[in-house]
């Protein structure tokens, strides 16, 4: 079992059909793994809170997921109610037509309300949905989330196009600087796959697939 790449692993499970009995056992599975966080829906928050007290694994959801085509307020709305039901750190989907519109002020301000909303009380991050930017347009998304107050870039919902690839992953630790993390998500499915992330700059990798990646299998899906 690959012990250090299982502490950099998000659990996912956004399937909008998940039910009670497969977030238990999401959980429990983080739990034997030690995996960093479980990424759940926000109706799976409180939940999987309940389900993880007392162990070291986290509680992550999404925000204005999968489409990033909220308003700054419902995001902030969405952020303070997520973290009240015990999450502890939320990954948030930027305005990707706002960002594509050049309208880098709203894309800004989109960001900076859910990390307001969640300053001193949970983990931000921003998915920037790679799959969708120009190599220009990645550059700019994660220059707008630092300037935003972000902790984290993350490359994808899972839900569109394309998911995580060594050279988006590779870019956006390059714009970023050392300081900030970086997410893969979406296509890491074996253990290859994730260390070829984490050695072009990954610090966190978001999968469903954590259980066959930290045990040397490779799953037929990967969010």
């Amino acid at each position: 079992m690959t012990v250090e790449i299982a502490g950099l692993i998000d659990h996912t499970l956004l399937k909008a059909d998940a039910t009670k009995e497969q977030i238990e056992v999401l959980c429990e599975e983080a739990k034997e793994y030690k995996f960093a966080s479980v990424c759940v829906n926000p109706t799976w928050v409180k939940y999987s809170s309940e389900l993880l007290q007392g162990s070291t694994v986290k509680v992550c959801t999404v925000i204005g997921f999968p489409l990033g085509a909220n308003t700054p307020e419902v995001k902030a709305f969405e952020t303070a109610n997520a973290i009240e039901n015990g999450a502890q750190e939320v990954d948030m989907v930027i305005n990707i037509g706002a960002l594509k519109g050049q309208n880098d002020e709203l894309v800004e301000r989109d960001i900076r309300a859910v990390v307001e909303a969640a300053k001193g009380k949970a983990l931000t991050k921003a998915i920037i949905e790679t799959s969708l930017l120009t190599k220009e347009e990645k550059i700019r998304a994660c220059q707008l989330a630092v300037k935003a107050g972000i902790d984290f870039v993350k490359t994808s919902t899972g839900f569109s196009t394309g998911g995580a690839t060594v050279e988006d992953v590779a870019l956006m630790r390059e714009t970023v600087g050392p300081d900030i993390g970086v997410k893969a998500s979406g296509g890491v499915r074996n253990t290859k796959d994730a260390q070829a992330v984490i050695a072009a700059g990954a610090t966190r990798i978001g999968a469903s697939a954590g259980v066959a990646i930290v045990n040397g299998l490779t799953a037929e899906t990967d969010y």
